[in-house]
Order: structure tokens, then C-alpha cells, then sequence
């Protein structure tokens, strides 16, 4: 059960990331996200079945906690750009820059609801309690998945941000071929996930930039 406060700030992190490649496309001159109606906070346009779904779902009932997650990909017409690559890496970062500013959101978040509520050590058993643990669980794992989310998807692999960012910096015939691995791309790293020195390297980045996000909620707290 305590994965469970995690799937509503799952769901708005994986649509905040899509949001964000869309309204940086739209502020580059591509209009294509905000005229099929994925410039919304509303989940469902933004929800996938398999990616925003099963894969939680299955990852909890195997595992009783939630790794991964994905909405449908915002539409983005590079046409519409005038710096093919420069505009490219802007809308690709964008998606990672928008986690990290969700979780400091969550770490924020976490430090109203220790100053309304007190250290829950304090507060007697009960709905009270029940709800502020609730709401820990929430932030804390927000800050976390967050983290996760914005340095999984910075991995230079095809379909990932990641790999936006280096195509553009190649080459342009060596970017081109690159971007042609497409989602072959993803299996490659969901198996390069289960390779232990690969997993531990990811996880030590995602601990690593967690720091600063606990030393702002020791600060503020």
C-alpha cells in the first residue's frame, strides 16, 4: 500500500513532461500540440494505456513499487522551427526540466504539510495521521520519481529526450541515421536496466541529485 500515494503524482509528472515539450514547441512557432488540444493538465489526452497504465501497474504487483512511466508523446513538427537543432534540444530538455521543477514543487510541498501538521510523530492515530502520511508518502516519493523520470529520460537513447539532445549536436547525416533507431532504442535500455553496473550508475545520479532537494526541505523546515 505504500506505493500507492505515488500514482497521483505519477500521472502529473508524466503529463507536466509532456505539457512541456509541447509549450516550448508552441513557443518556438510549432502550434501542433496546442491545436490537438495536449496543452491541457487534463490526464486524458494525455494518457497511454500501456505506458500510463500496465506498466505502473505491473511494476507494483510485482514489485509493490512504481519504476517507470510514460504519456502519449506530444505531436511536434520540426518543420515549424527556424534552428532545427538548436529548437530541438530546447523542446527535448524541456520534458527533464519540468520533473526537477515538479520535484522541487513536491519538496515544497512537503515542508507546508510539516509546518500545517507537525512531525507525524506528534499527530494522535486517526484519519489526521492517516491523511498526513498520505500526503509524506506523496511528496517525498514525488521528489524521488521525479528525479528518476528527468535522468531516465535523459538517457541518449532513442526515443528518449536524451537522445534528441546528441542527435543534434552530431553530425547531421550521423544525427539523422541515429534518430532512425527509434524504439528498438527502448528495449535496448529497459535491458541495459537490468544490467547491474548500468542500474547502479543511474541510480547513484538520481540519489545524487535528490541531495539538494533534501537540503532546501531541512532549510526551509
Amino acid at each position: 500500500m505504500e506505493s500507492l500515494p505515488i500514482f497521483p503524482i505519477l500521472i502529473f509528472s508524466i503529463v507536466v513532461h509532456e505539457v512541456a515539450h509541447g509549450l516550448t514547441a508552441l513557443k518556438l512557432g510549432d502550434p501542433t500540440a496546442r491545436d490537438l488540444g495536449r496543452l491541457t493538465l487534463n490526464p486524458i489526452p494525455h494518457i497511454d494505456l500501456f505506458g500510463s497504465i500496465l506498466v505502473p501497474l505491473m511494476s507494483y504487483l510485482a514489485a509493490g513499487t512504481v519504476f517507470i512511466a510514460w504519456a502519449k508523446p506530444v505531436p511536434v513538427n520540426p518543420m515549424y522551427f527556424k534552428h532545427f537543432r538548436r529548437d530541438d534540444i530546447l523542446v527535448s530538455a524541456a520534458g527533464p526540466i519540468s520533473n526537477f521543477i515538479v520535484a522541487g514543487g513536491c519538496a515544497l510541498l512537503y515542508v507546508v504539510t510539516l509546518k500545517l501538521f507537525g512531525p507525524l510523530q506528534d499527530i494522535p492515530e486517526g484519519f489526521e495521521r492517516s491523511f498526513v502520511t498520505f500526503l509524506n508518502a506523496m511528496f517525498l516519493g514525488g521528489i524521488t520519481l521525479n528525479i528518476f523520470l528527468a535522468v531516465f529520460n535523459l538517457i541518449p537513447v532513442p526515443p528518449l529526450d536524451g537522445s534528441h539532445v546528441l542527435a543534434s549536436l552530431l553530425p547531421a547525416e550521423l544525427g539523422n541515421r541515429y534518430r532512425q533507431i527509434g524504439f528498438f532504442g527502448i528495449i535496448a535500455v529497459m535491458l541495459l536496466m537490468r544490467v547491474e553496473p548500468f542500474r547502479d550508475l543511474i541510480l547513484s545520479l538520481v540519489r545524487g541529485l535528490i541531495f539538494p532537494y533534501r537540503l532546501l526541505i531541512d532549510l526551509l523546515a
